[in-house]
């Protein structure tokens, strides 16, 4: 009877936590798509600042109207960490990210912000020593790894080494780590609306003096365009707003660890992406890549698991 019930709640637990982990998948997959949105933009002359600020205003002009309060939060220490989650999940990380690109190949940006989740375990285990990741997460993790940089040198294993490119893209992966680390928290006290709105408001406001100088900005002529509007719409509602709640959630219901194993995937709807829309060509080795991405990931989930019981 015992053994039944606890297959059954194990069950329930199991489907239960299944909806967090396609809302995980979502919000991936929105960002990977982003990077073509991006890049759409940045085509139209929007510069990389610019494409950040207008489709976060858009998201935080929407999440404002839903979950306009609260205000503020119930401790300082808690607006700081607001603060930091604004910083290192928002501007910080966008603008070194895209500004990496101007000093280094993509190649290089794209494998070294695909650390961030490794990056995150490793943190965890330090700040929370009962959650170190086990065998089975730190195998997994390195499959899905190999996976992604054959993706990302689908076209060109070329690697030029360019120090201060490289460490803007560092920075970025070590500023996600340390976001998803702040929202565990802040997770468990405030619901997700008010965590996304908080966080795109300090993303905003600390993303202003990176605005000012900007030697130019793109006119209204350029904005008001039927590409430019509908790329900046689907960044601000789907790839901010609608990621960043299915994200926060994720992370509140399967833990930073396991939402963040996820991000692994994202170079892979990257490269479907430009094959579909800008007519990018996937080489076998492109495939290869794939296919060691979603095997890592199962890996890391049913070896996790394994090791855990163990």
């Amino acid at each position: 009877m015992n053994n039944n019930r606890i297959f059954h709640q194990s069950k329930r637990h199991t489907s239960s936590n299944l909806v967090y982990h396609i809302g995980a998948l979502i919000a991936v997959v929105a960002w990977g798509a982003a990077f073509i949105n991006t890049k759409e933009l940045l085509g139209e002359g929007l510069s990389a600042v610019e494409v950040y600020v207008y489709r976060f205003i858009i998201a935080y002009v929407c999440v404002f109207l839903i979950c306009p309060k609260p205000l503020w939060s119930n401790t300082r220490s808690d607006e700081f960490k607001f603060l930091l989650c604004g910083v290192c999940g928002n501007s910080v990380y966008f603008i070194a990210e895209n500004t990496a690109l101007h000093y280094t190949l993509v190649t290089n940006v794209s494998l070294i912000v695909t650390l961030a989740p490794l990056i995150t375990a490793l943190l965890i285990g330090l700040v929370y020593k009962s959650q170190r990741p086990n065998r089975g997460f730190m195998l997994g993790s390195v499959v899905a790894f190999i996976g992604v940089a054959f993706v990302i040198f689908n076209s060109s294993f070329v690697v030029k080494v360019k120090p201060l490119g490289d460490l803007l893209a560092l920075l970025a992966a070590v500023c996600w780590a340390i976001y998803s680390i702040l929202l565990r928290p802040l997770n468990a006290v405030y619901n997700v609306w008010f965590v996304t709105r908080k966080t795109f408001f300090y993303g905003l406001l600390t993303s202003i003096p990176f605005l000012l100088v900007e030697p130019s900005v793109a006119s209204w002529s350029v904005l008001i365009q039927p590409k430019v509007i509908f790329n900046l719409l689907f960044l601000g509602l789907v790839c901010s707003l609608l990621a960043y709640l299915l994200w926060s959630q994720a992370i509140k219901r399967l833990g930073v660890v396991n939402a963040g194993n996820y991000l692994y995937i994202s170079p892979l709807v990257t490269l479907v992406a430009s094959m579909i829309f800008l007519g990018e060509q996937v080489t076998v080795i492109g495939y290869v890549g794939c296919g060691l991405i979603l095997l890592g990931v199962i890996l890391s989930e049913k070896l996790s698991a394994r090791y855990s019981k163990s």
